[in-house]
């Protein structure tokens, strides 16, 4: 039968305009592949010649305009940009990534089928497309220059002639395939390393191997060992390095006493965790005989024990930093040295680098010396002991605990008077039974005995610096601790955040009214329940402190020098410092500054592992210690609102989850972006941010490290049955990535590091922070989304598309 004209497909109607916009969008989002104007015509739907025609005449003009290229006549492909540009992967959820140019010259967007096996982290060169002017720079990946990593922690699965490991880490989105002969004694379900040894270009999944074998998941040894080997961390000595920390002797040369300065007979006391064996740091009092008060800070001389180019200082340099996880300690020094020979313990005479202040009854410096001492502590104080005497006037050692936290409190109100930010969050702590159990979750809070140690840390560190940096004609190379001021949009973004709850802070990133003005944010939200949220965003406004040979200044303690020189046991730039300074003071001339640079870089990437591990790890405990809560009712605060659900952090014992869209079953919700709240479409019921909520423990996802909530509800409320399209678009938010194709194990959109879908933040205060002080997925992945009021943390999510689209452009996480 014939078909009336009006059933006919209505053809496109392309305007030139119109057809130029499309032509450039199919060649920018398969910018690798080669059409000819028939292939387009077939993709817009065009059979008419008139434009058929004109798709040939937009090709030609395109090509003219340097947009297009053509390879054989009639075919043409996206125009590349000449050269490549060097940078490092910065992977989002959806598989797509960001490369940041080692040239700061700009992110270049990369979608997943253009990464070519890069994964986040890697080194890469990229050639970027033609662009058109305001679009954003988009390329595709040539080279692999440098792996960021090639082991990888997993679940096993076996079988009959090979195996896969399901990567629990976010930074990889691939299953890696183990051939047989290579799974060792692995079974079935095990948690295990494996090393890719193997890419071909055309193949879907990594090739690997077994490097370790952990154990079965869950065991609380084979979980803290995996997180180490997740960020690439050591969890033991090699045989080398330990075989020659043995062999180092307790006792001190005699040379030693006569060359160093003598403080064995003056006061001197140590003041660190109740549970620490690291003590690499003590404080001296005297009063001397004009009424000026003499205070020594006193590190561990670990440079003496630990040469260049030793075993023991390869080892170091690698680790750059001790680990700190929550049931144990990763020293970067073999304990013999780092527990025994190296820590100031009680009543043993000990071989120091000092700092020695000389202090009028006003905090005011009147003068100053750095030499090796040799000290002997006369008393170990726990944080809270020596908070007992401040608090309580009595106790041992009170004149001098009391007189040196008075002391320090002037040179705090002195420090946050000159423009110094007061981060200071209280740490999570867990009370743990003989097998790494959490019994307990609790929050130790910041007090003046911590203030008292930190303050005369931040002193000796800004000195040391001083001393050495301030003499310009010298140009003498210097490892330095700085800390830039704040990204301008970031900042303005988390101003422009916070005014939406009533707080403000002064727009200008420069001198101490914008320090101020977050000081007097910090004190207003103090106690509140969007605290914990305002100190995390404000954080995360700023820049990452790091270590740099450029002298850049500190902006979050206000110091125009600053260094790290007082924890050498568990910081290798410490050690850097140490032996720097040494040489100085023998009127030594500048060393190596790239030399110096490259151990910088290494140390500041180290350091950040360590603290990915350790929140790791917390986060792990957490969900843990809620395993048996399951079903169980808690009063909390909402930390967090997203499209795919609300945040909420339990009262009693801070352990954050999600309770996700399709959990709010009383009326429809909607994400609100204006307020940052979740509205309910019929009745209006509205969940904002630091409002009290009552949730009910649904599921504690150890694998994950994540905790899923509901909300509680009375006997008898009212809910309601959302259509099956409703739930399903509920429960896809934040619950799962984008999922294979059907008999591919890879697949393009598993999440990255950093994304839990919590906070996951931890962030400290730079200052003097002393340790104590201050999932696999198979097939299809979690997407790991975070919430949308992590503004301003670079690893933070957004809403992302699958494979990588050209909706990602712009998105870049902050």
């Amino acid at each position: 039968m014939t078909k009336n004209k009006s059933e006919k497909k209505t053809q496109p109607d392309f305007s030139k305009k119109m057809l130029i916009h499309a032509i450039l969008d199919i060649f920018t989002a398969n910018p690798t592949k080669v059409y000819n104007y028939k292939q387009l015509a077939k993709i817009l739907e065009v059979k008419d010649d008139g434009p058929r025609r004109m798709i040939v005449e937009v090709c030609y003009e395109l090509t003219d305009a340097g947009n297009l290229e053509q390879g054989d006549p009639g075919l043409f492909r996206l125009k590349q940009a000449s050269g490549g540009i060097e940078g490092v992967v910065d992977m989002t959820a959806s598989g797509s990534a960001f490369i940041v140019p080692t040239d700061n010259s700009g992110d270049i967007f990369v979608s997943f089928q253009n990464l070519y096996h890069a994964l986040n982290g890697d080194r890469v060169r990229v050639n970027v497309f033609k662009k058109n002017r305001g679009s954003k720079a988009e390329g595709e990946v040539v080279e692999i220059i440098e792996r960021a990593r090639r082991n990888f922690v997993g679940i096993v699965e076996i079988s009959k002639d090979f195996g896969f490991l399901v990567a629990g880490s976010k930074d990889m989105p691939y299953d890696i395939f183990l051939p047989a002969g290579t799974l060792k004694d692995a079974k079935n379900g095990d948690k295990a390393i494996a090393r890719i040894v193997e890419w071909p270009q055309y193949a879907k999944n990594p090739i690997g191997e077994i490097v370790e074998v952990l154990g079965a998941p869950g065991n609380n040894e084979v979980e803290m060992h995996a997180i180490l080997a997740e960020f690439d961390l050591p969890y033991y000595f090699p045989e080398d390095v330990s075989r020659v920390a043995e062999k180092i002797s307790e006792k001190i040369p005699e040379e030693e006493y006569r060359n160093r300065r003598d403080f064995r007979k003056i006061k001197t006391f140590t003041i660190d965790p109740a549970d620490a064996k690291d003590f690499d740091d003590a404080l001296s009092y005297r009063r001397l005989d004009n009424g000026n008060i003499e205070v020594g800070v006193h590190i561990a001389d670990v440079t003496h024990y630990v040469t260049p180019g030793s075993v023991i200082d390869n080892e170091a340099v690698e680790r750059a930093t001790s680990v700190y996880l929550v049931d144990r300690t990763v020293p970067m020094l073999p304990e013999r040295l780092s527990n025994l020979i190296c820590s100031l313990r009680p009543n043993e005479e000990k071989l120091c680098f000092s700092a020695v202040f000389e202090l009028d009854s006003n905090a005011r410096l009147v003068n100053e010396w750095f030499g090796r001492t040799i000290t002997n502590s006369q008393r170990r104080f726990s944080y809270e002991e020596a908070q007992a005497v401040i608090e309580t006037g009595e106790g041992d050692m009170k004149e001098e605990i009391l007189e040196l936290n008075r002391l320090a409190r002037i040179l705090r109100k002195e420090r946050f008077k000159n423009g110094a930010i007061g981060f200071e969050r209280d740490e999570v702590k867990f009370e743990l039974d003989d097998n790494g159990v959490p019994l307990r979750v609790y929050y130790k809070e910041h007090k003046e005995s911590n203030q008292l140690i930190e303050e005369f840390m931040l002193m000796a560190n800004k000195r040391v610096a001083e001393f050495i940096g301030k003499d310009k004609k010298k140009h003498l190379t210097f490892v330095y601790r700085v800390h830039e001021l704040p990204n301008p949009d970031k900042f303005d973004t988390f101003r422009k955040f916070i005014s939406r709850f009533g707080y403000s802070v002064s727009p200008s990133i420069k001198g101490s009214d914008v320090s101020s003005s977050i000081n007097h944010l910090l004190d207003e939200v103090k106690g509140k329940p969007e605290a914990n949220l305002i100190e995390t965003l404000a954080i995360r406004s700023m820049a990452k402190a790091r270590y740099s040979t450029d002298n850049l200044g500190h902006y979050g303690l206000a110091f125009p020098f600053y260094t790290h020189f007082t924890s050498p046991i568990r910081r290798y730039p410490d050690m850097m410092v140490h032996r720097l300074l040494a040489h100085y003071l023998a009127e030594g001339k500048s060393k190596n500054k790239d030399e110096y640079e490259e151990l910088c870089i290494h140390s500041s990437e180290m350091e950040k592992r360590a603290a990915d591990a350790e929140r790791a790890s917390i986060k792990y405990k957490q969900v843990e210690f809620m395993t048996d809560k399951v079903g169980k009712a808690f009063d909390a605060v909402i930390t967090g609102v997203a499209d795919f659900g609300i945040f909420t952090e339990i009262v009693e014992n801070k352990c954050e989850g999600l309770v996700s869209m399709r959990e709010l079953d009383d009326d429809y919700y909607f994400f609100d972006e204006e307020s940052y709240s979740i509205v309910g479409k019929s009745k209006g019921k509205i969940y904002r941010l630091g409002d009290p909520i009552k949730i009910v423990v649904l599921q504690a996802n150890m694998p994950k490290r994540q905790l899923d909530y509901g909300l509680f509800h009375e006997e008898g409320e009212e809910r309601i049955t959302l259509p099956a399209s409703a739930r399903n678009q509920a429960g896809s938010r934040g619950s799962s990535g984008p999922k294979p194709t059907s008999g591919n194990r890879s697949f393009g959109g598993g999440s990255r590091r950093g994304e839990s879908r919590g906070k996951g933040d931890g962030s400290k205060k730079d200052g003097e922070s002393r340790r104590g002080g201050s999932g696999g997925g198979g097939r299809s992945k979690s997407s790991g989304t975070t919430k949308i009021s992590t503004i301003g943390a670079r690893k933070s999510d957004s809403k992302s598309d699958s494979k990588g689209s050209s909706k990602d452009k712009g998105k870049r996480r902050r």
